[in-house]
């Protein structure tokens, strides 16, 4: 068995269940493997990589594998004075039935209440100042079918907000890492 082939395996089974290249290559990079601390060198390069493409103007999120589009969703974005952050970001969060609490404090919504504006998943991927100053997160959600008829609209705090089926859809086409360009 070949040096490459030896290591790429010993990689993908310290990755576990996830096995994505841009895993391995981070594992390697912080626990380099015995002889060989090029090993990170030796792992070929991601195929086709996942990522988001969010246009606020029109109200489009895109998912690309490489250069070939995958789908696209029609999406909710934030208000004037809560627009969604312009830039490139990462996806750093996922979460199946989170909670909510509103911006500016209140009684906690649990995962799974009919009620939860976020709906059934959550995909995190920006944390900062807002244009208020203050402290927010932004990421992609699903809705309630009281607010269903806003998706298209600037009506939200800076989140991007997606039919529940297209978000539950979707959490399950990216991961953590991959890459969310915002533009105008």
């Amino acid at each position: 068995m070949n040096v490459k082939l030896l290591t790429l395996m010993s990689a993908l089974v310290l990755l576990g269940s996830n096995g994505s290249a841009a895993s391995a290559m981070d594992l390697l990079a912080k626990y380099p493997l015995p002889n060989l601390p090029q090993s990170v060198e030796m792992l070929p390069e991601a195929v086709n990589p996942r990522r988001l493409e969010l246009s606020l103007s029109k109200r489009e999120l895109s998912l690309y594998s490489g250069d070939t589009l995958v789908k696209t969703y029609p999406v909710a974005v934030g208000k004037a004075g809560w627009e969604t952050p312009v830039g490139e970001h990462k996806i750093s969060a996922m979460y199946k039935d989170p909670p909510w609490r509103h911006w500016d404090g209140g009684a906690v919504i649990p995962g799974g209440d009919p009620d939860n504006p976020l709906g059934s998943r959550w995909i995190g991927f920006w944390e900062g100042k807002t244009q208020t100053g203050a402290v927010g997160v932004a990421g992609f959600h699903g809705t309630t079918p009281a607010k269903r008829s806003s998706i298209g609209d600037a009506v939200s705090h800076g989140c991007v907000r997606m039919y529940s089926e297209d978000i539950e859809e979707l959490f399950d086409l990216v991961e953590l890492g991959v890459t969310v360009k915002v533009v105008r």
